[in-house]
């Protein structure tokens, strides 16, 4: 195998030997890469989360609705885009559809820069700028795919949330990073005036030069599996598949409630507590991005439906602690217990994750069981075609939750004044969460393939 080909043709993690010789360090290099490419992507997609709350000041006259539009237009882009993206790694290659994927990042953030510097800009206009942003959204489904063919079904848990954290860590960073950098007449390459000293166009050329480093790395360390090939066809066969839209329901809980909110969160400070600064809003989405690998680990070692069905718990206390502390307009308790619903997400998008491809692996073993060794092979090729397909499938399902949430607090804020009735439609979703992961997951039945088999497997 020659040091760095385009595309490998010999890829088997599953065999020790192989892994330890020569895929685990293929794997890592193409990890690492895939991180960078779909941390920026997070950044980019997370984007107006900031530029919403600086555009009153900066002389847009939009209604605190349409500013939570602003917010949420990105994430129902992100979540559609998310399905061509699934299928994208086994018809181009995933070195190939990074590189793209990477570039195409330079539309929503040089767009954004030429018109927030622009007042009397329409909001339809505005809106329609927004939704680009949604292209880094889709770059999860694509990358997660891909790097669920380069490891072993063993340490997918880990690889998978490790690929998952660090892009989703991207919503601290560019919460974190934005405001600061806001400040700085530097990077101002449009020498616009700044407003009240800010620079907002900077919120976009921030990410340029990031955006091109991800493409580098992707050109030149990257590559493609001519084992991840497959047909649209054989992939969408796992629409026709009830785990696939199951898993999607619970996946909206974690990953929809941990984009929604991280969308929303700096917005909710603005509206409801004014006197407070934003720029403690990263400080959401980036425990909640640590706490996902420790979601993966803990699947991989107990079981991903255990943890699901126990983490789901205490997501809905912190969210009942929420609708508390914002009633009493008490911002330490707010913070406090939404920072705990951030860690739950986490978690939970790590151990959701694991399941996927647990649950189609025992499916298809299933249904070959007692038919020899080469029935067994191919029932785990399919397993694996099928897995990596429903990743970028049930991501993509999830990421509306990215649009739901901030649209949701939105109309709760118009309707009532206050995120309550959000808050409380939340809780009853995440009830319906934990019940659904025990019938199918954990509950114990004399059903051949149903959940008896599933909860034995501790999936």
């Amino acid at each position: 195998m020659t040091k760095n080909p385009t595309w490998i043709s010999d890829w088997r993690p599953e065999d020790e030997a192989f892994w330890n010789a020569t895929g685990k360090t293929i794997a890592r290099r193409n990890l690492i890469w895939s991180i960078v490419a779909e941390h920026i992507g997070f950044s980019v997609w997370l984007i107006w989360s900031i530029v919403t709350t600086k555009l009153p000041q900066a002389g847009f006259h939009y209604t605190t609705d349409q500013l939570f539009q602003l917010v949420a237009v990105p994430g129902l882009i992100g979540a559609l885009m998310r399905f061509p993206y699934t299928f994208a790694v086994t018809t181009f290659g995933g070195r190939n559809w990074t590189i793209f994927s990477a570039a195409i990042l330079f539309i929503p953030t040089l767009s954004l820069a030429c018109f927030v510097s622009q007042p009397d800009t329409p909001f339809w206009l505005m809106l329609l700028i927004a939704s680009t942003a949604g292209l880094g959204g889709g770059n999860f489904a694509s990358s997660m795919t891909n790097i669920s063919f380069f490891f072993p079904d063993r340490m997918k848990g880990w690889a998978l949330g490790l690929n998952a954290a660090g892009g989703n860590i991207g919503v601290s960073s560019v919460q974190l990073l934005t405001p600061i950098l806001m400040t700085l007449a530097v990077i101002n390459l449009f020498q616009a005036s700044p407003v009240d000293g800010i620079f907002l166009q900077n919120a976009g050329l921030m990410w340029v030069l990031p955006i091109a480093i991800a493409v580098f790395g992707a050109v030149f360390f990257m590559n493609n599996l001519t084992t991840a090939k497959s047909s649209v066809k054989n992939q969408l066969a796992i629409v026709k598949r009830k785990h696939t839209w199951i898993m999607a329901y619970l996946y909206i809980g974690t990953f929809g409630s941990f984009i929604g909110y991280s969308a929303a969160f700096p917005l909710l400070i603005k509206t409801q507590f004014p006197q407070i600064t934003i720029a403690i809003a990263f400080l959401g989405p980036l425990v909640g991005s640590l706490s996902r690998p420790l979601g993966g680990w803990l699947a991989d070692r107990i079981g991903g439906s255990i943890i699901t069905f126990w983490n789901f718990i205490p997501m809905a206390g912190a969210t009942v602690g929420v609708l508390y502390f914002v009633g009493q307009k008490d911002f330490i308790g707010f913070l406090s217990m939404f920072l705990i619903l951030f860690v739950t997400t986490g978690i939970g998008n790590g151990s959701t994750y694991r399941m996927i491809p647990s649950i189609f692996r025992e499916q298809n073993l299933f249904r070959v069981r007692g038919k020899g060794d080469a029935e067994r092979a191919v029932a785990l090729k399919t397993a694996s075609i099928e897995s990596g397909a429903a990743v970028g499938f049930i991501g993509a399902i999830g990421a509306v939750g990215g649009y739901l949430i901030p649209t949701g607090f939105g109309k709760s804020i118009a309707l009532t004044g206050g995120p309550q009735l959000a808050l409380a439609i939340y809780l009853a979703f995440y009830a319906s969460c934990l019940g659904l992961t025990w019938w199918f997951y954990l509950r114990r039945s004399p059903q051949g393939e149903g959940a008896g088999s599933l909860a034995e497997a501790r999936v």
